[in-house]
C-alpha cells in the first residue's frame, strides 16, 4: 500500500515562485500540486482621481483666479500711465505752439495777446479739455499739490512776487517751463527755477 503523505501548500501573491511547508512525513517523493497565484488588486482613490473628476481645488481656483485680476489690473494701470502720458505730451505740444506770442495783461487769447494766467487757462481748456479759474492765485487753489521730483510735462507752477502768487506757468520736461512772461519777451521758454516756485500742482 502506498503511504500517503499530507502537505501542506501556502501560494504567496507577493511573489512568483511557490514556498512549500515541509512534508510531514519524510523520505517520500512529494506530489507537486501547483496554483494559481492568487492576487488581491485594490482600487484607491488618489489626489489626482478627485481632481480629474471634480476640476482643481478651491484653493488653487481661487490662486488663479487672484493671479488673473491682478494681471488684468497691472494692464489696466499700463494703459490709463499711457493715456495719461499722451495727454500730458499733446497738452505741451499745443502750448508750444504759441511760443513767440505777444504778451497783453488781462488778455485771454493767445492769437491775439495773454497774461500768464490767460494763457493757461486757455491751452488747459483747448489742449486737455481742464477747465481753469482765471487768476494765477485762484488756479493755484486747483489739483493736486506735488514736489518738484514730481513734476511731469503739463503740471503747473506758481511763483510769488512778495504779495502772495501772482505768475503761472507750464513745466514742459527737461526742466524747462512756457509761459506768458513780460510785454519785452511774451510766450517764451525758461528754465523751471528761474524763479523759486511755491507752489506745484497737478491736473491729471
Amino acid at each position: 500500500m502506498k503511504k500517503t503523505v499530507l502537505y501542506i501548500a501556502a501560494v504567496l501573491a507577493v511573489s512568483s515562485g511557490l514556498m512549500w511547508q515541509k512534508p510531514m512525513v519524510a523520505h517520500a517523493e512529494p506530489e507537486v500540486i501547483q496554483e494559481a497565484p492568487v492576487s488581491t488588486v485594490l482600487e484607491v482613490a488618489t489626489e489626482e482621481d478627485s481632481d480629474e473628476d471634480n476640476g482643481p481645488a478651491p484653493e488653487i481656483q481661487a490662486a488663479k483666479k487672484l493671479e488673473e485680476e491682478l494681471a488684468a489690473a497691472e494692464e489696466a494701470a499700463a494703459q490709463e500711465a499711457a493715456q495719461t502720458a499722451s495727454a500730458r505730451q499733446n497738452l505741451v505740444d499745443y502750448a508750444l505752439q504759441f511760443v513767440g506770442g505777444s504778451y497783453r495783461a488781462g488778455g485771454n487769447d493767445p492769437h491775439t495777446g495773454v497774461d500768464c494766467s490767460g494763457f493757461v487757462r486757455y491751452v488747459m481748456q483747448h489742449g486737455a479739455g481742464i477747465s481753469m479759474n482765471r487768476s494765477s492765485s485762484s488756479q493755484a487753489t486747483q489739483g493736486k499739490a506735488i514736489s518738484s521730483s514730481q513734476m511731469q510735462p503739463g503740471d503747473l507752477l506758481f511763483y510769488s512776487g512778495g504779495s502772495g502768487i501772482n505768475h503761472v506757468a507750464m513745466y514742459i520736461g527737461d526742466g524747462k517751463i512756457v509761459h506768458a512772461s513780460t510785454y519785452a519777451t511774451g510766450i517764451k521758454i525758461s528754465n523751471w527755477n528761474y524763479r523759486n516756485p511755491v507752489k506745484i500742482i497737478s491736473m491729471f
